[in-house]
């Protein structure tokens, strides 16, 4: 009986806009913050953590400082399109800004991020695909024979028989798979995603 009567006289203060005594369920449970956390940690087409696809070079810099590495990737015209590390952004993760505007962010070597599906670098490429199904489309690698290839997912808006997608709005998430058969890097963000050479 004393249970009922504490539930509902909760019931009865949060209906009037008072806090309940016993908060326990309203609030979120920690294994609620931490799922959320984990998912601000997981690379998706439009961006990771703070990072943004379409946001400018200054802002990149505000969320996770400068490139650390300005020598590492580079590019050949870097006022046109340049790779960078930010200082503060995780091992193995480089940014793509394509006339001052983040594009595209890549997993590489030893990068220990993974897509908010979760896969990461050395995932099967027949996981991936099982889990993406009719939405991937494969193609074969551009410099390494099979079973090398590029597995893409588009999210928005999901193009329909283009070979190159052009759509600045265009957003997905691509897979290189190795001749392993594994996921050897990963690419998220716009149509840069595409691009099989990084800058060059």
């Amino acid at each position: 009986m004393r249970h009922v009567i504490i539930v509902l006289a909760a019931a009865a203060a949060v209906a009037c806009g008072q806090p309940a005594t016993d908060a326990g369920p309203l609030t979120p449970s920690s294994e609620t913050e931490t799922d959320a956390s984990a998912d601000a940690q997981a690379l998706t087409a439009e961006g990771w953590g703070p990072l943004r696809i379409g946001m400018t070079r200054a802002e990149i810099e505000a969320a996770l400082g400068h490139d650390d590495a300005p020598n590492a990737a580079g590019g050949a015209e870097p006022e046109a399109c340049e790779e960078l590390h930010p200082a503060r952004a995780p091992a193995g993760m480089l940014v793509m800004v394509i006339e001052e505007r983040l594009s595209r962010i890549s997993l590489i070597r030893d990068a220990a991020v993974e897509t908010g599906d979760g896969f990461g670098l050395g995932a099967s490429a027949a996981d991936v695909m099982r889990a993406y199904g009719d939405r991937a489309r494969a193609e074969p690698h551009k410099y390494q024979d099979p079973p090398a290839h590029y597995i893409t997912v588009w999210t928005q808006p999901r193009p329909s028989g283009e070979t190159y997608v052009e759509d600045a709005a265009a957003r997905g998430v691509r897979y290189e798979i190795g001749g392993d058969g594994a996921v050897t890097a990963i690419h998220a963000g716009g149509p840069a995603i595409q691009l099989v050479e990084g800058c060059s």
